[in-house]
Order: C-alpha cells, then structure tokens, then sequence
C-alpha cells in the first residue's frame, strides 16, 4: 500500500462535499479546513495508509505505525482509523464514503494536528485529546454543510442521559485521561457514549475558555509533561475542580 503525501502548500478549501471521495481529496481537504479555518497546525507533510481488510490494517499498525502486537490487536478490534505523529492509518473494508467517514477523517486529522501541537503523542488528557478531536469533526462536517455541532451536541447528550459516570456522579477525569483509562472505560461503557462523554465535556471547555486555550494547552507540553499543571496553568483551575464544574453542567443538559 503506497502512503499518500499530503503538501500543506497546496492545500485549497473544498468548494462542496462532492470534490471529497477519496481518502486523498478527503484529508487534504479537511486538513485544509483545519489550518485555515481553526487556525490549527497541520504537518509540512504526513502519510496516509490505507489497508483492505481489519487483519492488514492490525498488521500495518504494527509495521507502520510500530505499534505492539497487542496494542494493534487491540485497537483493530474496534477503530478503523487510527492518527499518530505525522501518520494516518485507515481500515478501508467498507467503501461507503458517506458523513460518518469524513467524521473519522476529520477526527484524526484533529489528532494529528493535536500531535504537531504537543511536539509528540500521548500528551495532555486523553478525554480532551479525543472529545477536541469530535468537535473538531463535526465543525468540519458543519463547514461542509452536511451535519451541524448543535444537532451532535443534543444526540450526545441524549445519549449519554443513562451513562454510569454521569448517573454515579463519577466521572474519575483522573484515569479517563491515560489512554488505557480510556480505552478501559469505552470497551466496559461502549464505545459511542463514552466518546459522546469526552465531546460533551470539551465542547463545555472550548466553549467556556475558547478553542486557543485548549490548543494552547497541548502546546504546554513542549516544555512541560504535568498534565495537572498545565491543565491548570490553560484553564485556570485544578482538574478536580473542573471535573466538579462539568460533573454539574452534564446532570443539568441530559435533565
């Protein structure tokens, strides 16, 4: 499978969602709705992969992506596509090029950018790094007139009316912001709402501190790995204390 290589420089807007069908037009047309439009770094050049069936795509994540064997295994379980540092991985067994593949498209792109951000993966809260990553998508979709963030923010919040960690009043931000507490959390709550969970409490952050203050916040961790530090130092108070905030403002949207 050849990598596709992706020049910033020749990045245009798409004028509508039929010039995106392929996963070339696709990325490069969403990683220019991202520079241009969220003002959101995107790489000089970075490589899409895209493999036929899950057991090539688990197989690529380890030989492309130098993943572990039993991460890879993990993860193709259940993601088809999958951002690292100046990579795209997708598991293309499924031809339907609809809304929710430009979703994923955008998501990772998100990541990617999220990466560039960091100077390198796995920095920052995971929740936020996964939750920035779908309001991002669907401000993408939104630009592209095919979906809008309003219309997902209700579906999230109606999704996520009967999740335990907003039913326990326990969301634990702690370990659902290591990427096994995640992955830990989706596969035992599923998948769709603890990702609605992760969006909900983001697009309470950005909305209340802006979209700079969160890219900011992954940027702090160039100079520094404190997650508690510098989600402090960005949004002006402790985790705990956020977790308090957004633990109420979740109770009172899914009433």
């Amino acid at each position: 499978m050849l990598p596709i290589a992706i020049d910033p420089s020749a990045f245009t807007v798409p004028a509508n969602v039929q010039q995106l069908t392929t996963h070339e037009s696709a990325v490069r047309g969403v990683a220019s709705i991202v520079a241009s439009e969220f003002g959101l770094p995107v790489p000089a050049k970075f490589t899409v992969y895209v493999y036929g069936s899950r057991r090539v795509f688990e197989q690529g994540l380890i030989e492309d992506a130098r993943l572990s064997p039993a991460r890879a295994a993990e993860l193709s379980e259940f993601a088809i596509g999958v951002g690292k540092r100046r990579q795209l991985l997708f598991n293309d067994d499924n031809e339907r090029r609809g809304r929710e593949w430009l979703r994923l498209i955008a998501h990772e792109v998100a990541h990617v950018s999220q990466f560039e951000l960091a100077e390198g993966e796995g920095r920052g809260e995971q929740w936020l790094a996964e939750g920035m990553a779908e309001w991002i998508a669907f401000r993408v979709l939104e630009r592209l007139e095919i979906d809008t963030l309003a219309r997902r923010r209700t579906l999230a919040q109606a999704g996520i009316r009967n999740h335990a960690s907003v039913v326990a009043a326990r969301l634990d931000l702690a370990s659902f912001g290591t990427s096994r507490g995640f992955t830990t959390r989706h596969l035992k709550e599923g998948s769709l709402p603890t990702y609605q969970l992760a969006f909900l409490m983001s697009d309470y952050l950005i909305t209340r501190n802006g979209l700079t203050a969160v890219a900011d916040y992954f940027r702090s961790f160039r100079t520094s790995r404190d997650r508690q530090k510098n989600f402090e130092r960005a949004f002006g108070q402790k985790l705990e204390a956020f977790e308090h905030e957004v633990q109420a403002h979740l109770r009172s949207a899914v009433r």
